[in-house]
């Protein structure tokens, strides 16, 4: 059973907005921050949103003022709404956590399937 499962992408026109989705498990959701990325073809994977247990977020440059990631801690859900698309923001959309497993610090790196995600008129 998959860990990370987005869901929420689809074709948009350019000022358009999009929500995405990213179920999680209990155990992850509560322990870990979560994190949006994405990869544009051609292009490396960016980072583009995170979000901490207590709240605390952070953004990539490019999308601070339009994007906003949030979570629902009764849904184990974290959201990522994106408003004011242009065609720059057309990518694969991951949700993903660093899932710390134990005291001494060992981990697990997390990924979803992706959900695509294309702004154009």
């Amino acid at each position: 059973q998959a860990q990370l499962v987005e869901s929420g992408g689809g074709l948009v026109q350019p000022g358009g907005s999009l929500r995405l989705s990213c179920a999680a498990s209990r155990r992850i959701f509560s322990a870990n921050t979560m994190n949006w990325y994405r990869q544009a073809p051609g292009k490396e994977r960016e980072l583009v949103a995170a979000i901490s247990t207590g709240g605390t977020t952070n953004y990539a440059e490019v999308v601070r003022g339009r994007f906003t990631i949030s979570r629902d801690d009764a849904k184990n859900t974290v959201y990522l709404q994106m408003n004011s698309l242009t065609p720059e923001d057309t990518a694969v959309y991951y949700c993903n956590t660093r899932h710390i497993v134990n005291v001494e610090g060992a981990y697990v790196e997390l990924w979803g399937q992706g959900t695509p995600v294309t702004v154009s008129a």
